[in-house]
């Protein structure tokens, strides 16, 4: 069998084909396995955090100050321009959530691929990448690409042209959507996790962002289900990662527990 190493140096080399039917076709079929167990999952998941993070701000905050600041959060909404001293903690405060989240999130994969191979899932394994040597190369890539995007997007905001921004913003996402799907099943580190999924989904973008765009719509829909059922649309995103990820590469390397460092 080879490598990843082998199997990405075969795809720079030589790319690869990929059949949107296929693919779409197998995204969903995944999809309906794990639909109503994702979609409960990420439901209390949200009814949690939510409660979670509003019981954090009243406490940090004082019951009695809340009005002070609606009344603050409703005058920076008016402002043109955020001022540099709101924003950049704001950010950064952001950037470090999505960097411990990521890992949970990465567990949705996780249940894409029991889904795949028709294995019970438990809820243990959604916690499964908040163990080394995942964690650390999960949460460094998020840090990563959540800086370059945010600097980016920052820069072109103060100049004015915030659609340049977003633009490239949304392009970085793109190309290293597969960053994840690297690193858990590829056991890939973070810095070529990046690198490798910047070569392969420039090999067949047009395909890519046009399954990528099939499963965004999909998963909005949800809204129009009293918005809670965009909570059982969005795993489609996530059965459309694996269906890619697998399609491509395949996901043979994934037992292999030593990480493979290598130059692209």
């Amino acid at each position: 069998m080879n490598t990843i190493k082998e199997r990405i140096e075969d795809i720079k080399t030589n790319g690869y084909q990929l059949d949107f039917g296929t693919v779409f076709e197998s995204a969903f079929e995944n999809y309906k396995k794990i639909v109503l167990y994702a979609g409960l999952m990420l439901l209390v998941f949200m009814v949690l955090f939510i409660a979670f993070m509003t019981t954090g701000i009243i406490y940090y905050i004082g019951i009695n100050n809340m009005d002070a600041f609606n009344e603050k959060i409703k005058h920076f909404s008016t402002l043109k321009t955020i001022p540099l001293n709101i924003l950049l903690p704001f950010e950064a405060g952001i950037i470090l959530l999505s960097g411990f989240l990521s890992p949970f999130y990465a567990g949705f994969l996780k249940m894409a691929h029991y889904g795949d191979k028709d294995e019970e899932f438990h809820l243990s394994s959604m916690f499964t990448y908040y163990k080394s040597p995942y964690f650390g190369n999960i949460f460094i890539s998020t840090i990563i690409l959540s800086l370059i995007s945010s600097g980016i997007s920052l820069i072109f905001e103060l100049a004015e042209i915030q659609i340049i921004g977003v633009f490239i913003s949304l392009t970085i996402s793109f190309l290293t959507f597969l960053t994840v799907p690297l690193i858990v099943f590829g056991n890939l580190n973070a810095i070529d996790a990046i690198k490798s999924s910047t070569i392969i989904v420039s090999k067949q973008p047009l395909i890519i962002v046009g399954l990528l765009i099939v499963a965004i719509i999909a998963a909005i829909i949800g809204l129009f289900g009293f918005c809670i059922g965009i909570f059982f649309t969005i795993p489609f995103l996530y059965s459309m990662y694996y269906a890619i990820y697998s399609a491509i590469i395949g996901v043979d390397f994934e037992d292999n527990s030593n990480q493979l460092d290598f130059e692209i």
